[in-house]
């Protein structure tokens, strides 16, 4: 039995069992990444799609997922390699692969345009070794490196990995506490620590998908964008409000679909809230 600490969680994982995030696992009283270099998505897509709009616009970007996740969203458009049934069967089935294999592939696509890696699709941070060990040597053959995440994190995965990441676009699902626990089966607080010393380490985005009847009102988003206003850097000066947030709509998926998807009007109004504390805005799946 041993105790992980990649989340707010402190799983206590049995020998050979598995943490919540069905992802780590015990070996000799260690808990250790069960995904280690298993990729069950690999695709070389467009910057913006991550998305990323202020990070090497235009670029191309090597995009590796693996399964596993440490939130259990009703709405997840990857639950078959995040937290369903057929993640964990596609922990079975996931061709293994070395960061050294990673990144040559990785180099093999720059002449198609791409710039360096992307770690997402399922939550990579429940992983987060083979993200390090890859995007280390990504740096050191001179591509970038990006990180798509739910901020489910404590500071010291951030802390290790930080020296090897370059952007980060992080999901700020919502603002009250009961949508996060209730919902989402996650922690705001741990998500705002993350996105706080995030935005002092590298480029950050954020993403909000605003789900009818719960994260879709005015006053929430008011007080979403004044508190991602207010971060600053290291220093201490103000960047907050030149963090990009992505307003994205939702579509009924997996085991949310008692609700249409949200209302375009709702998202552009929303967007037009944003721009009142933030300078870049951006709407997304309307």
């Amino acid at each position: 039995m041993a105790r992980c600490d990649v989340c707010f969680r402190r799983c206590d994982i049995p020998e050979g069992g598995r943490g919540f995030c069905g992802a780590r696992t015990c070996v000799g009283g260690e808990v250790v990444p069960e995904n280690y270099g298993k990729i069950t998505a690999l695709a070389l897509d467009p910057v913006e799609k991550k998305p990323l709009r202020r990070f090497h616009p235009g670029g191309m970007i090597l995009s590796a997922g693996s399964y596993g996740c440490n939130l259990r969203c009703p709405f997840c458009q990857n639950h078959d390699i995040s937290w369903s049934e057929e993640a964990m069967r596609q922990s079975e089935r996931a061709q293994r692969v070395t960061p050294e294999e990673l990144v040559q592939a990785a180099l093999r696509l720059k002449p198609r345009g791409n710039i360096g890696l992307a770690f997402t699709y399922n939550e990579p941070l429940v992983g987060w070794e083979f993200v390090r060990d890859a995007a280390k040597l990504s740096h050191e053959a001179g591509l970038v490196n990006a990180l798509v995440s739910n901020g489910t994190a404590s500071l010291s995965v951030l802390e290790a990995l930080a020296p090897h990441i370059d952007a980060m676009n992080i999901d700020l699902k919502g603002f009250s506490k009961r949508y996060y626990s209730d919902v989402l089966g996650g922690s705001l607080d741990m998500v705002k620590a993350f996105i706080a010393r995030a935005a002092q380490l590298c480029h950050v985005e954020l993403t909000t998908l605003i789900v009818p009847g719960e994260n879709d009102s005015e006053d929430e988003m008011r007080a979403l964008t004044a508190w991602v206003a207010g971060l600053t850097d290291a220093a201490g000066t103000a960047v907050g409000r030149a963090i990009p947030l992505h307003i994205s709509r939702f579509f009924p998926r997996f085991h949310m679909t008692d609700r249409a998807a949200t209302n375009v009007r709702c998202v552009y109004r929303l967007a037009e809230v944003a721009r009142e504390k933030l300078e870049y805005v951006y709407t997304g799946n309307c």
